[in-house]
């Protein structure tokens, strides 16, 4: 009776959907250089690219909102820049770059660069979370009475 209950739990654990939000696809390259790391609030709506000449990626820059992030690498003159609109998101990078979970977009990236460019990428992927709960909770709350 007890294998009938355990083989039961472990059938049904494997059939609730995962929620796992966030997955990290890791870097691809040498890895050489100093680190760095994206970093901004909310959704990426933007994103610069400079590379040489139709041979590699020498800086990468987001756009949070409207702020657009720090360069990670070094700036050239070849920019290529895409702007998403309003409910657009990445989810997908290349073909080995993508997120584990239907409902997931690219949040940040890290990597390594050095004097020639970008020499390693990574990619963390997860939801964005658009509301603020607690500002919701305070409509709620302040929210009038229908008569």
């Amino acid at each position: 009776m007890l294998s009938i209950l355990f083989f039961t739990a472990a059938w049904v654990a494997c059939l609730a959907k995962s929620h796992e939000y966030y997955f990290y696809s890791p870097a691809v390259g040498l890895g050489s250089g100093t680190p760095f790391s994206s970093s901004g609030i909310g959704a990426i709506t933007g994103v610069k690219v400079w590379e040489l000449s139709n041979s590699y990626i020498t800086g990468i820059q987001l756009r949070n909102h409207t702020k657009w992030g720090h360069v990670m690498g070094r700036v050239t003159t070849s920019e290529v820049r895409m702007d998403l609109f309003e409910g657009e998101a990445i989810i997908q990078m290349s073909f080995n770059f993508y997120p584990t979970h239907s409902e997931a977009e690219l949040r940040l990236l890290s990597g390594r660069y050095n004097g020639n460019g970008i020499t390693s990428l990574g990619a963390h992927w997860g939801l964005v979370y658009t509301e603020d709960p607690m500002e919701e909770r305070y409509k709620k709350i302040t929210a009038k009475p229908k008569a």
